[in-house]
C-alpha cells in the first residue's frame, strides 16, 4: 500500500465538503486534473470509490462518511503552518470566488472590490450572480462563497455581518423642467415615476412605507433592474427612488441630481452572508475582510 500523503487528506476533505472535484480544486488553488489524480490515489489507498457522481454532485460513499471525521481531525492536527489549509496567501493564490448579489451591489460593490483585488491578489477572480430563491442552498453547498445584500429570510446555519446601512434618495434629471432645488410631496406625487420590480433587495421597504403613509406615486414605468435607471431618469422627466449609495454612483454616470424623499423612509442593513460550513475557510475569511474594508471606506 502506498504511503498516504498529508495533502491527499486535504483533497478528500474539500471534495467531501463541496461535493465537487472542480470546486475543491478552486478552493485548494490546484488544477482540476491534479485533484482528480489525488482522488484516484485515495481510492486505491482505501480500496473504496469514496465518491460517486450523482445529480447532486459527488456524493460520498458510506465508507467515506464513516472515515471523514477521523480524517478531518487527523489533518487538522498534523497540518504544518505552511499547509494549504492553514493559510491563504493573496499574493500567490489562484482562486475564483463566487458571490451572489443584487444589481445594486453590482454597481456599488464590484468596482471598489475589483480595484482592491487587482492591487492585492492578481490571481483572484470574481464570478457574480444574482441573489435568487436558490441562493441559500448554493451558499450551503459551496457553489457560492458569499452573498452581499438584503436577505432577511436566511435560516440557521448562516453567518452575517453588517457592511453598512442604507437610506434612500430621489433622482431627477439634472435639467428637469419642474424639479429645481427641492422636491415637495405635492411635486413628488404629481410627477411620473420609474419603479424597479425586483426581489432580494431592501427596496420593498420603499413601497410599503409609501403605501402606509398614503403617498400615491404615479408609476409610469416598471423595469426589472436598477442597471438602466440612471439613463432613464436622465433622458426623461421621470423620478426614481433608490438607495443612497446607488444614487451617488448613478449621479456619477448620468446627468441626474439627488433629492431627499418627501417623507422619511426607513433604513435597512446591507449585509455579508456566508454558511457555517465555510466559516473557517481561510480564503473566505480573507475575502470577507477585504469586502468589509472597501465598503467602510
Amino acid at each position: 500500500m502506498a504511503k498516504l500523503d498529508i495533502y491527499w487528506l486535504g483533497v478528500f476533505i474539500e471534495i467531501h465538503r463541496t461535493r465537487s472535484v472542480s470546486l475543491a480544486a478552486e478552493r485548494l488553488g490546484m488544477a482540476q486534473a491534479r485533484v482528480s489524480g489525488v482522488l484516484s490515489k485515495l481510492r486505491r489507498h482505501f480500496g473504496d470509490p469514496l465518491f460517486a457522481r450523482t445529480s447532486r454532485g459527488m456524493e460520498p460513499t458510506p465508507y467515506a462518511n464513516r472515515v471523514y471525521p477521523d480524517i478531518l481531525q487527523c489533518f487538522e492536527q498534523l497540518s504544518s503552518p505552511d499547509s494549504h489549509r492553514s493559510g491563504f496567501d493573496p499574493a500567490t493564490a489562484a482562486r475564483r470566488f463566487r458571490i451572489c448579489m443584487t444589481d445594486i451591489s453590482e454597481i456599488v460593490v464590484l468596482p471598489p472590490l475589483i480595484n482592491e483585488l487587482r492591487r492585492l491578489a492578481s490571481g483572484v477572480a470574481i464570478e457574480a450572480e444574482h441573489i435568487s430563491g436558490n441562493s441559500a442552498h448554493r451558499l450551503e453547498s459551496g457553489d457560492v462563497d458569499l452573498a452581499v445584500g438584503y436577505m432577511p429570510s436566511l435560516e440557521a446555519g448562516f453567518y452575517q455581518q453588517t457592511l453598512f446601512r442604507q437610506d434612500f434618495v430621489c433622482l431627477a434629471a439634472l435639467h428637469h423642467p419642474r424639479i429645481r432645488k427641492a422636491l415637495t410631496r405635492q411635486a413628488f406625487c404629481k410627477e411620473g415615476h420609474v419603479v424597479v420590480s425586483t426581489s432580494g433587495t431592501g427596496h420593498s421597504i420603499v413601497d410599503r412605507e409609501f403605501e402606509k403613509r398614503g403617498v400615491d406615486r404615479n408609476v409610469v414605468l416598471r423595469v426589472p433592474s436598477f442597471l438602466g435607471v440612471a439613463r432613464l431618469v436622465s433622458k426623461t422627466e421621470l423620478l426614481a427612488t433608490v438607495p443612497q449609495r446607488l444614487g451617488e454612483a448613478l449621479a456619477d454616470q448620468e446627468k441626474v441630481k439627488m433629492f431627499a424623499p418627501p417623507i422619511q423612509l426607513p433604513t435597512y442593513a446591507v449585509k455579508l452572508h456566508w454558511h457555517a460550513r465555510f466559516h473557517e475557510d481561510q480564503g473566505n475569511i480573507w475575502l470577507r475582510k477585504v469586502i468589509a474594508r472597501v465598503l467602510s471606506a
